[in-house]
């Protein structure tokens, strides 16, 4: 007997018909004698109708009231999946976030896994019932409602897994399984029979939507291996696990985020502690930078660019504008018209010239590019938005079509 967990997501309850499906699939695992933990997310878009709901109510609700109304998705798509096994005949019992034993901390809308008391969600295993969790949400120290943010349901589950050292922890999506671009996008993409937590770490960080990057975190933390597979056709996924020699490809993937911004300060002057400010004080407001360049100083100045997310942009600007006289800038500038395009492998490591094979596919289809980062098994660059779609497919033709 082994202790599955199953977590499925918005598209997988969207309607009836999929919830009797999942329904299904749980009942099928449990039959195997198998002890079944679920967590569901919201149901199809219940999680954007929402906000637009608050918006007509509200236009800026308190981030509290906002995850107090954002949590009943979930809590709807457990009771109506739990009602759907229970007219199956089998024993089953839904539980909200703080009822399965979730502790958070206080940062609503974005709040972080303390720790997980599963002794309820043991007492019920051991009355031999499946047991369907709502994901995304916990509690805090003063009893209210919390959400971890979007994807955060892949880390309810994961923490699950992680706390009760479950066998597996299958992760169910609208694609089946992780492949090295988006199908829906890239008729050529491959499926991945493996991948390392670190290649997907990467992949889900730099905007691939399968996974989110928190839970491949936990996962990679406390070696649980995931799986990641569709609820619609049922076939073999691909699975998330520390090591991959199975797969002895070059990159693994390819992936594109469009959630970026570039800021640029201009004209500060060359001297050391500037990046220092500019940098920490940016920390202190929350704002995480990502790929940064400074240009060689000249005439006695030098230019700095990076990145953050989208969302984050305005609220850099006004901090940094608010400091321009004290950083010496003679201007601060910003663009929210561009991408991310990033290629992730193990591979890299030991094969050189990757990057060149990637510049060089961009240079085939007239793409500029505006930075570069790099890492062991990563290499970004940022570029115009408009040259996002061409760049992946390019990209993906140059590495994969003839694997």
């Amino acid at each position: 007997m082994a202790l599955i967990v199953q977590k499925f997501g918005g598209s997988s309850v969207r309607d009836a018909e999929r919830i009797n499906n999942v329904a299904d699939i749980v009942t099928s695992t449990y039959r195997e004698g198998n002890d079944v933990v679920v967590v569901v997310s919201a149901q199809g878009d219940t999680t954007d109708d929402f906000i637009a709901k608050a918006a007509e109510i509200n236009e800026k609700p308190s981030k509290r009231e906002m995850d107090m109304l954002l949590s009943a998705g979930e809590q709807i798509s457990a009771s109506l999946l739990a009602m759907a096994i229970e007219r199956m005949g089998y024993p089953v019992v839904s539980l909200l976030g703080w009822q399965a034993g979730f502790d958070t901390t206080s940062d609503y809308g974005n709040a972080r896994i303390k720790k997980v008391d599963a002794s309820r969600i043991k007492k019920e295993i051991d009355k031999r019932r499946i047991v369907v969790i709502t994901g995304f949400q916990g509690v805090n120290r003063y009893g209210d409602m919390t959400t971890l943010g979007r994807g955060g349901s892949d880390t309810s589950a994961v923490a699950i897994a992680a706390t009760m050292h479950a066998d597996l922890c299958q992760i169910y999506t609208d694609v089946d399984g992780v492949y090295t671009a988006d199908p829906r996008k890239i008729p050529g993409a491959i499926k991945l029979d493996y991948i390392s937590y670190d290649e997907m770490l990467e992949l889900a960080t730099l905007g691939a939507q399968v996974l989110h990057n928190r839970s491949v975190e936990m996962a990679k933390k406390y070696n649980i291996e995931l799986e990641v597979l569709s609820s619609l056709t049922r076939r073999r996924g691909t699975i998330v696990r520390e090591e991959n020699n199975v797969e002895e490809m070059l990159i693994s993937g390819v992936a594109k985020d469009d959630n970026i911004a570039r800021i640029s300060i201009i004209g500060v002057p060359d001297k050391p502690g500037l990046a220092f400010k500019i940098f920490s004080k940016l920390s202190s407001k929350g704002i995480n930078v990502d790929i940064i360049l400074q240009s060689i100083g000249r005439n006695g100045t030098k230019d700095i660019s990076f990145t953050v997310a989208k969302n984050k942009m305005e609220d850099a600007m006004n901090l940094l504008n608010s400091y321009a006289e004290l950083l010496g800038a003679s201007g601060i500038v910003s663009d929210d018209k561009v991408t991310k395009v990033s290629i992730v492998g193990a591979g890299m490591e030991s094969h050189p010239g990757v990057a060149a094979e990637m510049f060089e596919a961009l240079f085939t289809r007239n793409v500029n590019i505006q930075m570069i980062s790099t890492s062991e098994i990563k290499i970004s660059v940022l570029i115009n938005k408009a040259d996002g779609e061409r760049a992946v497919e390019a990209i993906h033709e140059k590495f994969f079509e003839n694997a």
